[in-house]
């Protein structure tokens, strides 16, 4: 459907991944006025560099695990003439991005509560952040909708033998805050309901970044459409969630994993 998202401005943390450029680009080509964050760096960088000279288009430097910078980006983005409608908690760390590369990846019983808790902060965490700064500056303003970013690990478990000998392994925190996600949409869709704000929750599955064609295998096996997912196909369903089209939608916990939770 051409022109989707037409008179949505949607603000979009952790807009630099695989995901969030994704979903970026799709709200454009649908006809939304896109304001896009992530932390400085090469990822920011391309986003900005991308979508240069679109005035649909803003990009703001944040930190989501930075109360100040949290407390301060709604009022910014109002300042310079933008007024959110859509907000999409996509930011995360997985654990890959935590190590680093060429780091080892630790075992359950070796995971630091430093790293532990950073996930925290900014999964979990920071997606409160954001959520409460939408009620301070755009709840009850205007009709307003949060969609907020899972996984197919949210409510089900890691299966752990995919990753062995692998350079990475499934992170304990990372399920922990994407469980946790959901638990605040459906305590927030109640809250806010009054106020004509609707909270969703989208758990992709597993989304192909260049992997391995063994670790593509190991998963492809436990999904029924027997294979990883293109960033547009979670797009797609993103799309409708921000759309005026999911306005009877909300307390809704969305699985795009091509059947891996159905089993």
């Amino acid at each position: 459907m051409a022109d989707q998202l037409k008179g949505r401005t949607i603000f979009i943390t952790g807009s630099g991944g695989v995901l969030g450029s994704t979903y970026v680009r799709r709200m454009l080509e649908q006809g939304a006025r896109v304001v896009a964050s992530d932390l400085p760096g090469h990822r920011a960088e391309a986003l900005k560099e991308r979508h240069a000279g679109n005035p649909d288009f803003r990009f703001y430097d944040l930190d989501v695990g930075v109360e100040e910078q949290v407390v301060e980006i709604f009022q910014r983005i109002l300042k310079d003439g933008w007024e959110p409608n859509v907000v999409l908690n996509n930011a995360a760390i997985t654990g890959e991005m935590l190590m680093g590369a060429g780091k080892p990846f630790p075992d359950f019983a070796d995971t630091t509560v430093a790293d532990f808790e950073r996930t925290l902060r900014t999964n979990l965490t920071g997606a409160f952040m954001i959520a409460r700064q939408m009620d301070r500056d755009i709840v009850g303003k205007w009709p307003a909708t949060l969609v907020n970013v899972a996984s197919m690990y949210a409510l089900n478990g890691a299966h752990h033998p995919i990753y062995e000998g692998m350079p990475f392994k499934n992170f304990s925190a990372y399920g922990v805050t994407k469980a946790g996600i959901h638990g605040l949409t459906v305590w927030l869709a109640g809250y806010w309901a009054p106020r004509k704000a609707t909270v969703n929750t989208i758990a992709p599955g597993a989304v192909f970044n260049g992997h391995s064609e063994e670790f593509q295998r190991r998963v492809s096996e436990l999904i029924m459409a027997g294979r990883m997912a293109q960033p547009d196909e979670i797009a797609d369903a993103m799309l409708f969630l921000c759309s005026a089209q999911a306005g009877y939608m909300t307390g809704q916990l969305v699985n795009v994993d091509g059947g891996f939770s159905a089993w």
